[in-house]
C-alpha cells in the first residue's frame, strides 16, 4: 500500500485502476443501489473511508475533498448495518490467490484510546476489558498466509485464546479447504484438539509445559506460524485499528474488516 498524492487536492489516494476494477465489480454485486445517489461517489467514499481508518482522524477532521464529514460517516455506519464490508472483504477472498492447505491462527491485544469509553453503551457491547497492558480489545484472526485473513473475531482484552478458538472456526467460509491447523502453545487444548481432528485438521500444535502427556507436531510447518504474525502486523498499518477508538465493538469489527479488505488488495 503506496499512498499517491492527488495533485488537485494533496490528499494522498491508494485505489489505482487495477484495484478499483476489482473493487467496484464487488460493490455491484453485494451493495444495494437502490434510492437517490450520494455526492460522493463509491471510489472517493472507498479513498474517504481507507484515508481515515490509514489515519486514525477524528471524522470532523475529514479533508473538505470528500464533502461533509457527516455525510461519509452516515454512509459508512449504513454499510456496516448491513454487513457490506465484511462482505466485501469476503468476496475479495475469492480473488486472492491459491494457497497452500495451511491455516494459521494467532491474536493481538489492541490499546483501547480514552475515546471509545463513556457514553451509554452497554458492557457487552463494547468489548473491552483491562489486561496487563490497560484496556484493551482483543482481535482473534485465522490467516492463510501473509496477507489473506479468512476470519477474525474481536473480544475484551483480557480473554483467553482458547476459548475462543470455536467462534473464530464458525467465521471460516465453507469453502476452505485446508487440511492443516498451526498455532501456538495458547490453544494446546484436549477440546481443540479433538474436535480439530474430528474434523480431519492435521494438528500442529507445540505442548503447554505442564501437560502431562506432550503431543508430537510437525516444526517444520509450525515455523510457517510466523504468516499469522505478519498479517497482524499487516492490518496494524492502519491507525484506526492499531488503536481502537470506537466505542462499539460492531464499528470497531467493521475497522477490522476494512484492514482485511486492504491486506488482500493493497
Amino acid at each position: 500500500m503506496k499512498p499517491v498524492a492527488n495533485p488537485e487536492d494533496g490528499v494522498r489516494r491508494v485505489i489505482d485502476d487495477p484495484m478499483w476494477v476489482v473493487l467496484s465489480g464487488i460493490v455491484e454485486r453485494v451493495c444495494d443501489r437502490r434510492g437517490r445517489p450520494p455526492e460522493l461517489d463509491v471510489r472517493e467514499f472507498f479513498e474517504a473511508i481507507f484515508f481515515w481508518s490509514r489515519t486514525g482522524i477524528q471524522w470532523r477532521d475529514l479533508p473538505t475533498c470528500f464533502g461533509e464529514w457527516d455525510a461519509v460517516y452516515n454512509r459508512w455506519r449504513r454499510w456496516e448495518q448491513n454487513g457490506y464490508w465484511k462482505a466485501i472483504w469476503r468476496e475479495l477472498q475469492a480473488t486472492a490467490p491459491e494457497r497452500a492447505d495451511l491455516l494459521f491462527v494467532d491474536s493481538t491485544v489492541i490499546r483501547a484510546h480514552q475515546h471509545s469509553s463513556g457514553g451509554d453503551v452497554p458492557a457487552a457491547s463494547r468489548a473491552t476489558g483491562r489486561s496487563r497492558g490497560g484496556v484493551g480489545t482483543k482481535i482473534h484472526v485465522i490467516a492463510a498466509d501473509a496477507k489473506t485473513p479468512l476470519a477474525v473475531t474481536v473480544t475484551p482484552g483480557q480473554a483467553h485464546d482458547a476459548p475462543q478458538f470455536d467462534a473464530l472456526m464458525m467465521e471460516l467460509p465453507e469453502e476452505t479447504a485446508a487440511t492443516t491447523m498451526v498455532a501456538d502453545k495458547a490453544y494446546d487444548s484436549d477440546e481443540i484438539r479433538e474436535g480439530l481432528e474430528d474434523a480431519e485438521f492435521e494438528v500442529v500444535i507445540p505442548s503447554r509445559s505442564n501437560r502431562k502427556d506432550p503431543k508430537a507436531y510437525d516444526k517444520a510447518k509450525y515455523k510457517l506460524r510466523n504468516q499469522a504474525e505478519r498479517l497482524i502486523n499487516r492490518l496494524k498499518r492502519l491507525r484506526r485499528l492499531a488503536t481502537r477508538y470506537e466505542k462499539l465493538a460492531c464499528t470497531f469489527l467493521a475497522v477490522v474488516h476494512i484492514g482485511c479488505i486492504l491486506s488482500i488488495i493493497a
